[in-house]
């Protein structure tokens, strides 16, 4: 007997968008000289070019809008976000910003400089772009099976541990400011990460005292991945799965137009309050 699955919620609110014929898609898209990012959102009838704020809030969180506080300095606000976040995240320092990006800019504008390496499993490419725009090298360690699309592979995410070892033995301490996970891992076409490669990595940063950090924005659902797939989560939620994963980390950044599910902003944590000072 077929089984049938509905969404668990009503769509309240809907948003009109223009059809196009194919002819006129040809010609918008040789008039942007096929650059997406030159495309008027009104033109465009299924828009791939991004996952950043295509997830609809809650009656909640709208009515949290409405009953926000928008005072100027020691906003209720701002306890409540950060009360959240530290909930899941468990790190000391809340900075709030305008969008991920905005987080990563902030990061490595304070932690690294010309000649610095940063190793990631693979670097988002605005990650990317802010380690290289103060002059350090984004350097992607992702495991061979994550280069690999056809290959079955539980987390396809993970980093290289000999690539990582290799390279604090071969690059000094001090050239090396922070190690990078990212979760899921998205330029590798999203992928999760384990909670025993979170461990790994964790153990390494540790051994060579590395700030481990996390790029967040799919935190939940490299979570879930994990209760599906790696033994002895199966019976944890992926919110307790998140706090594990975090507690091995010294910090993060965090497009919260992703898992977070709000239309716009961002975070950046730590557990440095040197750190939090000069951001």
């Amino acid at each position: 007997m077929a089984k049938t699955i509905i969404e668990p919620f009503r769509i309240k609110s809907v948003e009109p968008i223009r059809w196009t014929t194919r002819a006129e898609r040809e010609q918008l898209l040789k008039a942007a000289h096929y650059n997406l990012f030159l495309l008027p959102a009104s033109d465009v009838l299924i828009d791939l070019l991004t996952d950043s704020g295509t997830g609809a809030m809650s009656t909640y969180q709208w009515a949290a809008i409405m009953e926000g506080d928008e005072s100027y300095a020691g906003s209720k606000s701002f306890d409540r976000f950060r009360k959240s976040i530290q909930d899941i995240f468990g790190f000391a320092h809340v900075i709030p910003t305008h969008q991920g990006r905005a987080a990563e800019r902030i990061l490595f504008g304070v932690m690294c400089k010309k000649g610095d390496v940063v190793p990631n499993n693979t670097h988002f490419d605005t990650t990317r772009a802010n380690v290289e725009f103060v002059g350090a090298e984004a350097l992607d360690l992702v495991i061979p099976e994550g280069k690999q699309p056809s290959l079955s592979h539980p987390f396809k995410g993970n980093m290289d541990m000999k690539a990582l070892e290799d390279l604090t033995n071969r690059v000094a301490r001090e050239r090396i400011p922070l190690v990078m996970l990212t979760v899921t891992n998205n330029s590798g076409g999203g992928q999760p990460v384990s909670m025993e490669n979170v461990r790994e990595v964790s153990a390494v940063c540790k051994r060579h005292k590395i700030p481990l950090y996390f790029d967040a924005c799919r935190f939940a659902e490299n979570a879930y991945f994990i209760k599906l797939r790696e033994k002895g989560y199966e019976s944890k939620t992926p919110k307790q799965i998140a706090q594990e994963m975090f507690s091995y980390g010294d910090g993060c950044t965090m497009s919260a137009k992703k898992d977070g599910m709000a239309n716009i902003g961002g975070i950046l944590c730590t557990n440095n309050d040197m750190l939090a000072q000069q951001e």
